[in-house]
């Protein structure tokens, strides 16, 4: 029975702070969108609008939520929930410092659960019964392929660079240099990459209100629809922080609260950056995404892979001194 209750109490530790975290980074992309818009954002819900994300919630979950009746009835309910649970269950491996369950593969289960996410948007768009929909959980899916291809090369140039698929072994390959240091391109192709693989702008073509109405979520409402909503920026700050682990250090694997303070202001720092390209870029062509991810990553890091791993090998070869 202890265990039972220690291990409820772990995962409210890592749930709890994840949830509190997308409520104030909506907030924050509202703010910031604001100012860059020569406007305030919302100022009216508490002192200086910080009190917004819980009106935003009370008012989702108290809302009905409408399900159209040709909707699947069943998966219609269940790919919300399904989203939610696997993005929260990406943060289990993640050392913020210390791992919640320490995992010798845990780059690989990160990449599987991710690919994983796809299908709930799929399984959206198809149950709503919507033509909006499923034109949009169609896009998302070629688009996820399309960049998880290149983000699975990057992933193995970085594991090359460390020796090991754990981010303790990531992190402490970077106890001297960051790898943004040293593989500048990889990072900047990965950033670029992790827009894509959480539907951001620009590459927001899966929720494209112009074209589609919203896209995919365009038949949720109400509780269903805030699932949907704090998994979206739940993906978008743990592919932060696995940038800020993979490129940027991540620190040292020792629970100290320097160390935690670093990875949030990196971690903080990117997220602010995905909220920046959003009010400075407009949304590509649908064309000019996929051109994008194979005509450009694709071989681009292919080429690097291959230099990588021609390092080693050339330097067997080099005379002993």
């Amino acid at each position: 029975m202890l265990w039972y209750i220690v291990t409820i109490a772990h995962a409210l530790l890592l749930i709890v702070p994840v949830l509190l975290a997308v409520a104030f980074i909506t907030l924050g992309e509202r703010k910031a969108l604001g100012y860059m818009q020569a406007r305030k954002g919302p100022t009216v819900v508490g002192p200086y609008g910080l009190l917004q994300p819980m009106a935003d919630g009370v008012k989702l979950f108290v809302k009905e939520p409408a399900k159209p009746t040709t909707a699947s009835p069943y998966l219609f309910l269940l790919c919300p929930i399904m989203a939610l649970a696997i993005a929260l269950t990406l943060w289990v491996p993640t050392p913020l410092p210390t791992q919640f369950s320490s995992i010798n593969l845990s780059l690989m289960l990160m990449l599987t659960l991710s690919s994983l996410a796809v299908y709930t948007i799929l399984g959206a768009g198809w149950s709503s019964n919507s033509n909006y929909a499923l034109i949009g959980s169609i896009r998302a899916v070629a688009q996820t392929i399309s960049y998880e291809v290149s983000l699975g090369l990057m992933v193995l140039c970085v594991v090359m660079l460390s020796g090991g698929f754990n981010l303790i072994a990531v992190t402490e390959a970077q106890e001297f240099s960051w790898f943004l240091l040293t593989c500048a391109p990889i990072c900047f192709m990965w950033y670029v990459s992790t827009l894509a693989e959480t539907n951001r702008a620009p590459f927001d073509l899966t929720e494209g209100e112009s074209e589609l109405v919203s896209g995919f979520n365009v038949e949720f409402s109400g509780g269903p629809f805030a699932l949907f909503f704090l998994a979206e920026y739940s993906n978008i700050m743990f592919m932060n922080v696995l940038s800020t682990i993979l490129f940027l250090g991540g620190g040292t694997p020792l629970l100290d609260w320097p160390q935690i303070m670093l990875i949030s202001l990196k971690a903080t720092f990117l997220s602010f950056v995905f909220l920046w390209m959003r009010a400075a870029y407009p949304r590509y062509r649908y064309d000019q995404l996929m051109h994008l991810a194979w005509k450009t990553f694709l071989p681009f890091t292919l080429g690097l892979l291959i230099l990588l791993a021609a390092i080693p090998l050339s330097l067997d070869f080099l005379p002993p001194y």
